[in-house]
């Protein structure tokens, strides 16, 4: 542990806050896991979390220029548009930053949630490749912006790239496992943010998750370990 790390509890959701209004330039990827290592129960991130896990949540959206998130991800927990508290909303206009970040999908077959396309003023982002089905879609729905990063499946660096071209540097990545996976492979990972619940949640398989290409493990700077309410609070940078 490095001497600067910050170790102890936290006593509300503002204190708690206040440890990561510091946004890397770069990917900052948010994850939650057991105490036995799941990322999921039955699927889903939700049942291992808590409320001032969903409310840190929504704070770091606050700070980012744009949320990126595995297909998987978003269907399993129904992502919608990201909304912004007033506060949040003065605190982004004051930095010159007008608009919510948008929802970046990584998906190869473009099937979104819904709800993600039901705000004409908030469309999301598809981080697709260049086959994929939902680049022929003539459909009358309503569509996402597209971005294609690779051809036969997403590159995830060039689709990271290509987000920080559009003035995006700010990435807040909410998994799931699988895409971290991938932004780990591609060294794309700037600082992760990892909550521990105080839970056992077995053996509980998520996605599709190939064996890491790394010779050796990335090495990260503990910046924090807070605990509130059984939660552990991490908070590792590069």
């Amino acid at each position: 542990m490095t001497q600067s790390a910050r170790v102890g509890a936290v006593g509300d959701i503002t204190e708690l806050a206040s440890f990561y209004a510091d946004p890397p330039d770069g990917v900052r990827a948010n994850m939650i896991f057991s105490a036995d290592g799941a990322a999921a129960f039955g699927g889903r991130a939700g049942p291992l979390s808590c409320p001032i896990d969903q409310h840190l949540l929504r704070i770091l959206r606050g700070f980012a220029d744009v949320v990126l998130v595995g297909a998987g991800t978003a269907r399993a927990e129904n992502y919608g548009p990201v909304r912004l508290t007033d506060a949040q909303r003065l605190q982004r206009h004051a930095e010159g930053r007008t608009i919510p970040p948008p929802i970046a999908v990584v998906s190869r077959s473009g099937e979104l949630p819904a709800r993600l396309l039901g705000d004409p003023d908030q469309p999301p982002i598809l981080v697709t490749c260049a086959r994929s089905p939902a680049r022929h879609d003539v459909g009358d729905g309503p569509r996402p912006h597209a971005m294609v990063a690779g051809d036969d499946a997403v590159d995830i660096s060039r689709a990271v790239g290509m987000l920080r071209e559009r003035g995006m540097h700010r990435i807040l990545c909410e998994g799931g496992p699988t895409l971290l996976d991938e932004l780990v492979d591609a060294d794309a990972i700037t600082e992760i943010c990892v909550t521990l619940a105080p839970k056992l949640a077995g053996s509980q398989p998520v996605g599709v998750r190939p064996p890491a290409r790394l010779s050796v493990p990335v090495a990260m700077r503990l910046e924090h370990a807070l605990a509130y309410d059984d939660y552990l609070f991490l908070k590792y940078r590069r």
